[in-house]
This record gives C-alpha cells, structure tokens and sequence, in this order.
C-alpha cells in the first residue's frame, strides 16, 4: 500500500474501475494523492503488478460490514440432547417426544440417547426399538442423520428437522372453525 510497494511499473486503476494503463509507481502514488485516495497493490503475481487507486480505509469499513451482515444472516443449528431409557414407560416416553419435537420446531438438530445400566447391556434390542418406535413417530417431522449406533454403554441416533414440516396447519382446527 501506497509508498511499500516495491516494484517500478504497474498497471494502474481508477477509483472506478477504469484501466489507465502503464505507469511508474511514483506517477501513479503522485495521482493518487492529488485524488486524496491510497494506492494499494490488489495482484502482486500480476506481470506487472496490478495496483489500485481507492480509499483503502472505506474499503476495510466496508468488507467488514459486509462479512458482520453474513454472519448476522447465517442460522446456527444447535444440537439438543434426549436421554432414554430401554424400559421407558408410556408416560415418559410421550413426555419426552413432546420436548424432542419442540427442538425440532425450533429448527435444532436432536440427539437420541438410550442409557443402558447393568443387566440392559444384554438386552440392546430394547433400546433399538425405542429409537425404530420413535424414529417411526416422528416421521412426518423429522429425517433420521444418524442411524442407531452402540458406543459404551449408549446408544445414539440423530434426526433432524424435515424443512416445512411445521410450517402447515393441523386440518383439524380448519374443521373445528367452520362448525
């Protein structure tokens, strides 16, 4: 930028964006300065080296805004964890299908885990068909990622939420509102 840059000739650019042409590197600090602006090398590999003429502090003002407003912009997806047991009773089983589809309303990626205990060990088939019986009700809202696997005394599965799929209204209260 402006009086570090090493070469002796470069290919010089406007403020906007127009070719000059050819100059020596002190000719085209010189024009830069009566515009007020920097010069700033923008390809070093170039054969000449390509230089700018610009307001290089706006420049870095406004790339910055540019990548604050891309992250503003961007969803960060959260991953919940819902612990089970193999010998889950009704009850508790609806209770906690209840806050795994609240996550998945909220758009969070949830991870099913079954806690097998002692003498469980023996029985991982239980747990599977918790994940297969909740995997199979939630369906309609949510895509499995990660298929059931068994590490250590756990068993994981992830499932995601399907795009739209709370986006729709239950038919059943249309129903109810005509009545």
């Amino acid at each position: 930028m402006n009086n570090e840059i090493n070469t002796r000739v470069c290919r010089l650019i406007d403020e906007n964006g127009d070719q000059l042409g050819l100059f020596d590197v002190r000719d085209a600090q010189r024009l830069a300065d009566e515009r007020g602006m920097d010069l700033v090398e923008i390809a070093a590999q170039a054969n000449p080296p390509v230089c700018r003429i610009m307001d290089f502090r706006k420049f870095v003002y406004e790339e910055k805004r540019r990548e604050k407003a891309s992250r503003k912009n961007q969803s960060r997806i959260e991953v919940k964890e819902m612990k089970f047991r193999p010998k889950i009773d009704v009850g508790d089983y609806e209770t906690k299908k209840g806050h795994v589809i609240r996550f998945l309303r909220k758009g969070n990626r949830v991870k099913i885990t079954i806690m097998f205990r002692g003498r469980e060990m023996a029985h991982p088939d239980q747990g599977l068909k918790v994940l297969d019986r909740l995997a199979d009700d939630l369906k309609d809202v949510a895509t499995v990622d990660q298929k059931p696997k068994m590490e250590g005394r756990n068993m994981h599965m992830t499932i995601s939420p399907i795009k739209g799929a709370f986006d729709k209204k239950p038919e059943a209260a249309d129903d109810q509102d005509e009545a």
